[in-house]
């Protein structure tokens, strides 16, 4: 299956889909250490600390994770249902840590 997305880039640095632009299907984040599916932002949170990211208290807008020996700032919505819906913040998660996430279909 191939998925035709347009994207740009906001002022946060993370891709975002533009009008027109679709995939099929709905996606998870699966962390593949446990198989386990990320299903809430305390979740996702606890596996990015493992991982030695740290949240970011810069924008009251995102929820913003950072790694110290990084350049890298992963940068999510407030709201966890658009990060559901918007699978393009779950590529960013997995371009970021490769070989630890995994976007699937659900």
């Amino acid at each position: 299956m191939y998925i035709n997305l347009l994207i740009s880039k906001d002022m946060s640095g993370v891709w975002l889909p533009q009008a027109g632009s679709s995939s099929r299907g709905r996606k998870v984040l699966v962390y593949l250490s446990t198989g386990e599916v990320v299903s809430s932002y305390s979740s996702l949170e606890k596996m990015l600390n493992g991982l030695g990211w740290e949240k970011y208290e810069g924008n009251l807008d995102l929820f913003q994770f950072h790694k110290h020996s990084s350049v890298d700032l992963i940068s999510l919505p407030r709201d966890f249902c658009r990060f559901n819906s918007t699978c393009i913040y779950m590529y960013d998660i997995v371009v970021k840590n490769p070989n630890i996430f995994h976007v699937r279909d659900m």
